[in-house]
């Protein structure tokens, strides 16, 4: 069977291109190599408690709420309010005003480092003030301009301003977060409990510009896999297929024709790659390809991704609890960033990747107590996801694809996961949970082995390409987002974390949209 259009990657992206491919009226079907869409972006039950398996609150910046608007589609979503701890001082982030919370916070912990303090937060309000422009109207992409002409004559076209003239002073600002801030100090504990969270050189405007970002995040009712939800039965009602469980073992670019792992092949007229861009350049039949230009940006490209590095990954607990809601609500909000230790992780050392198994074990227990976690409590948001008088926590913490490689090779895998789950309990009930490891009912992991075997992403990664690679391969520059869409291979668009640098939820929709926009485009021009 032949379409008009065949998405490849049922996350955030794939779910967005096809569901505006859908009602630009297109024969579209999306295909995805799992069981259930979603990817990243998805919630699960076990035994009356639901957990999201993904990220854990979707942010608006501008993009979310815009496009649920332009497609129809309506959601329940109730505010996510971040709460940040370190070991006991705890605040709530509720607006810009938190950022006085946040300092009084450091100060308390490194007075020997107020004026550095005073100087950070300082440079941490004027990034604010950067991204305020930045999230300032809804995003024109999903808006249009006949039925919005108000808005736009309003809104957008005053904003574009200051937009030009705020992107340069955004970008100023793309050195490292960890190296950027030893401009301000040398305090290595104070550097690590502001950086800790963040992934390995995040560019310091998309660090620290934070405490906006958290008030950009809401909370569907029912879990973050409602938005998945609404989205498939959006494409189906307006014509859309959905294939999951198949998953693309080659492309051929001569014949338009895709072939799954089952031997099944699947013509296209326009094919958008929404997942990994590793296994994309991995499955094209370049014995096919006669056109000399496009066989050498194949190799160019694929030479190119080959040794890159995929973003951070991280290790998941997910526990089941015999604890009351009320007793996690009266020390934070459902969204919780806390940090039992002022040290700081640098003083746990190096990533052992060349350790025995003994030296990266004490690693381990050097690491958990000093290391940041992201708390998700979904019965905080929306007390019907977990059985009453229990509650259910996602508890994360950055870890290393490469040393969970390791661990795997030595042979000790199942081991590291226990020891990490007790490591995390024994952490968190001896300084924000006393009680907690007593109250468990069941737990379960998630590794970076685990993401890149699930969600098919390499070395596990969760937000697309890491910072350290040189050069990133994804277009950076905001003012070019529309040029991340573009792939060197005929009638192939791409979507997604792998398009653009630094990715997220907000980036997904807006490539998914382009990538939507650029295929029904061509399907124009060739009618």
């Amino acid at each position: 069977m032949k379409f008009d259009a065949v998405i490849v990657g049922a996350g955030a992206a794939g779910l967005t291109v096809a569901a505006y491919l859908a009602k630009y009226g297109r024969k579209v079907l999306l295909v995805e190599k799992q069981p259930v869409c979603g990817g990243l972006v998805n919630s699960f039950e076990r035994d009356g408690f639901t957990f999201d398996s993904g990220i854990r609150a979707l942010e608006d910046a501008g993009v979310l709420f815009t496009m649920l608007r332009q497609l129809g589609i309506e959601m329940n979503f109730v505010k996510n309010h971040i709460t940040m701890g370190i070991e006991d001082h705890v605040f709530k982030v509720e607006d810009e005003g938190s950022i006085d919370d946040y300092a009084n916070q450091l100060l308390t912990l490194y007075p020997q480092s107020a004026a550095e303090i005073e100087a950070i937060i300082a440079d941490l309000r004027l990034i604010t003030r950067y991204m305020d422009i930045q999230y300032g109207i809804n995003n024109p992409l999903f808006l249009d301009p006949k039925e919005d002409i108000a808005y736009f004559a309003k809104k957008v076209f005053p904003w574009m301003f200051k937009y030009a003239l705020n992107v340069r002073k955004v970008q100023s600002k793309d050195k490292p977060v960890g190296e950027y801030l030893r401009q301000f100090t040398a305090n290595q504990s104070l550097l690590d409990i502001i950086t800790q969270h963040f992934f390995t050189a995040t560019p310091a405007y998309f660090a620290l510009s934070y405490f906006k970002i958290f008030q950009e995040y809401y909370y569907p009712k029912s879990g973050t896999g409602a938005f998945t939800n609404q989205l498939v039965k959006y494409i189906e009602e307006h014509g859309g297929q959905i294939r999951t469980s198949t998953e693309i073992s080659q492309v051929d670019l001569g014949s338009k024709t895709l072939t799954t792992t089952s031997g099944e092949q699947i013509q296209y007229q326009q094919l958008v790659w929404a997942a990994d861009q590793k296994r994309l350049y991995d499955s094209i039949q370049v014995d096919a390809i006669e056109d000399a230009n496009t066989l050498e940006a194949i190799k160019q490209r694929k030479a190119l991704i080959t040794d890159m590095r995929g973003n951070d990954s991280i290790f998941t607990l997910y526990l089941a609890v015999d604890l009351d809601k009320h007793y996690f609500e009266a020390i934070s909000s459902g969204h919780f960033f806390y940090t039992p230790s002022r040290v700081g992780q640098s003083a746990a050392g190096a990533i052992p990747l060349s350790g025995s198994k003994a030296e990266i074990q004490g690693w381990l227990r050097r690491y958990l107590p000093l290391t940041t976690y992201e708390i998700a409590i979904p019965a905080l948001r929306d007390e019907t996801l977990a059985p009453a008088g229990k509650t259910g926590l996602i508890i994360s913490l950055l870890f290393d694809y490469q040393l969970t490689k390791v661990i795997a090779e030595q042979g000790w895998y199942e081991e590291f996961r226990e020891l990490v789950a007790s490591g995390v309990i024994e952490t968190l009930e001896g300084s924000v949970y006393p009680g907690l490891r007593k109250a468990v009912i069941d737990y379960f992991t998630s590794t970076p082995l685990t993401i890149q075997t699930i969600n098919g992403t390499s070395e596990g990664a969760i937000t697309g390409w890491s910072f350290t690679n040189q050069p990133v391969p994804a277009e950076s520059r905001l003012v070019r987002i529309a040029n991340a869409v573009n792939t060197p291979l005929p009638d192939v668009a791409q979507a997604g974390q792998w398009t653009y640098s630094p990715a997220g939820f907000p980036v997904s929709l807006i490539t998914g949209k382009l990538a939507a926009d650029k295929v029904n485009k061509r399907l124009g021009k060739m009618k």
